[in-house]
């Protein structure tokens, strides 16, 4: 395995991470899930086996599947030919931890967008390039702040 594949080893797993907590995670599993296929289709991950999934769909139990990439592996959605041609391992090892890396969301999204070859996506939040209002001396009046406070007697 080279070092290049290790290290989107490494960027896939702090997408994922990331991804889990995220409270919009759509781009997040778009980027794991393009960057899966592509290491697939170049040959540098390597399909493992089925594991039977901890969180079933509509309490019916399902398959995800185990992929290698570098010292790292990832589940993913099977293919119909993958469930046919698979080993089944059974459940989850939970025992079983990726290793630990300090990669930063950002640094690790330019890295699999870098392999990927898709284009460098501009930030979707617009700087706030306006003042903030200007506090008045009258907004702080006393007076204003609430018709409970009153001012404590010397």
């Amino acid at each position: 395995m080279t070092d290049k594949t290790n290290l989107i080893g490494q960027a896939l797993f702090i997408v994922n991470r990331h991804a889990k907590t995220a409270p919009d995670p759509s781009y997040l599993y778009k980027l794991k899930k393009a960057t899966m296929v592509q290491l697939l289709r170049d040959q540098k991950a390597k399909k493992i086996g089925l594991h039977f999934s901890n969180n079933p769909k509509q309490s019916r139990q399902h398959s995800v599947m185990l992929v290698k990439v570098g010292e790292y592996f990832f589940h993913m959605p099977p293919t119909k030919e993958d469930m046919k041609e698979l080993e089944h391992l059974g459940n989850l090892d939970n025992n079983y931890r990726n290793p630990k890396t300090n990669l930063s969301l950002t640094k690790a999204k330019n890295i699999l967008i870098e392999y990927l070859k898709w284009p460098k996506r501009t930030s979707s939040v617009s700087k706030n390039t306006t003042k903030p209002v200007a506090l008045t001396s009258s907004y702080l009046r006393s007076t204003s702040l609430s018709p409970f406070y009153h001012k404590r007697k010397k």
